[in-house]
């Protein structure tokens, strides 16, 4: 039973009042609303005590679970040296060092403040690389919340007659319209077709290896791959929610493929401001100064906190974690037993109901379409996602709006918790429909 305290009530009217966002909980229900206290371990807590078991994790950066000692002691220590230099700091360098390390396409490496910076300074890398100025995204994907990606993604995606991309927000400049094209993400042939009809137009391209929680065909991503390599376009994996997350590799080594240039850094932030951008030596150095003394040309790519020691420290620390090798291993089951006794619950109601994505970053779709992009599951019920997640919450688990985020954190009474959740929701859904 959810219980809502005054003094809880009286704040979030003033969170209200002053954020046009309000509290960013995922629930139209006002007495499921809610702003947090406290957080540890998988459970968070809000304002009136109730506790939940987290699987939104703050979009999914605490992949060691809220508070985790190392984070924390990473914390207390990186301070110490000062919280932001704007030249380098010596947990920058070995940050950068780890990347090179793990991510296959990293030769040179840097360091921003989230996802969104790190992919538009991605697209700046290419347009400046290559000469030329439009961008191909694939329907559906997300990559931040700049003008060029929001295009086309999950939320508006307009008629499906390729390559036209259609702004997802208002106070976009229409003349970007132009400079977006857009794919459907699992179809090559229509995508090498686009490719081939604008490739001297091209800049880059630039895909969730996973989008968003579907899985790659097994010949999409090697296909990609061979024909921007063929016409000189620079592949971008944007690795925000996949890399590290997939394994220390990302998902350029679940799927085998290295792209040109790489975003990530979400599951090694512990929760701080931290984008990275890595790739090939060959265009990361157009973002080195020294070059405009050389008449050569430059991308700018610098920000007051990127960089600093407290963000590249903690990211040291969980990678640490990470290497490790345990987390892989408890997401891993922790997942794969929420996705089965996901489906199981469904099944035992007789809803149609899909179930897609990797242990570690999963998504129920209401559907009994074989979901393969979001055009394959554009008529999916979305109402009743939404109410199964309201039902979830009542049950004392927290999830995002579209994904369950697992982190290692999750203990087997969480999974036995859950589980029972995904049933009771299930049947009420069931009686409901």
């Amino acid at each position: 039973m959810i219980r809502r305290t005054a003094g809880e009530l009286e704040r979030m009217a003033v969170a209200e009042r002053l954020f046009p966002t309000g509290t960013r909980a995922f629930t139209f229900e006002d007495d499921l609303n809610f702003m947090v206290a406290r957080a540890y371990g998988s459970r968070l807590v809000d304002g009136s005590g109730n506790e939940y078991i987290d699987y939104l994790l703050g979009s999914g950066p605490h992949i060691l679970g809220h508070a985790h000692p190392a984070v924390l002691n990473a914390l207390a220590e990186v301070g110490r040296d000062g919280t932001s230099h704007l030249v380098i700091h010596e947990s920058a360098i070995r940050l950068a060092e780890k990347i090179v390390e793990h991510v296959p396409c990293a030769e040179k490496v840097s360091l921003h403040n989230s996802g969104s910076e790190a992919t538009f300074f991605a697209l700046r890398l290419a347009r400046a690389f290559r000469g030329r100025d439009k961008i191909l995204k694939f329907e559906g994907g997300y990559h931040g919340m700049h003008d060029y990606a929001l295009m086309s993604n999950q939320w508006t995606m307009g008629s499906p007659a390729y390559p036209r991309a259609v702004p997802n927000t208002h106070g976009i400049p229409r003349s970007l319209e132009a400079e977006v094209l857009v794919a459907p993400f699992n179809d090559l042939e229509t995508t090498a077709a686009i490719i081939e009809r604008h490739h001297d137009e091209l800049a880059g391209v630039m895909v969730e290896p996973m989008q968003r929680s579907f899985p790659p065909h097994p010949l999409f991503l090697p296909g990609l791959r061979a024909i921007t390599k063929n016409y000189g376009i620079p592949l971008i994996f944007d690795e925000v929610v996949t890399g590290f997350r997939l394994g220390l590799g990302g998902a350029q080594t679940r799927y085998g493929v290295v792209p040109d240039l790489c975003t990530t850094g979400k599951a090694i932030s512990g929760g701080l401001p931290l984008g990275v951008l890595c790739g090939v030596g060959e265009i990361m150095e157009l973002a080195d100064p020294r070059r405009r003394l050389r008449m050569l040309p430059y991308t700018m790519q610098t920000g007051t906190y990127s960089s600093n020691p407290v963000c590249t420290g903690v990211a040291c620390a969980v990678i640490a974690e990470l290497e490790k090798g345990e987390v892989y291993t408890r997401m891993n089951a922790v997942g794969e037993a929420l996705m089965d006794g996901l489906r199981e619950a469904m099944r035992e109601v007789g809803l149609s109901a899909k179930v897609c994505g990797d242990p570690t970053v999963f998504q129920i779709w209401f559907t009994d379409q074989e979901p393969r992009d979001h055009r394959s599951v554009a008529q999916a019920d979305t109402l009743r996602h939404m109410r199964f997640s309201d039902l979830l919450l009542r049950a004392g688990v927290l999830k995002a709006a579209e994904k369950f985020f697992v982190s290692g954190a999750h203990t087997d009474d969480d999974v036995a918790q859950t589980l029972a959740a995904f049933r009771t929701a299930a049947h009420q859904l069931a009686e409901e429909a």
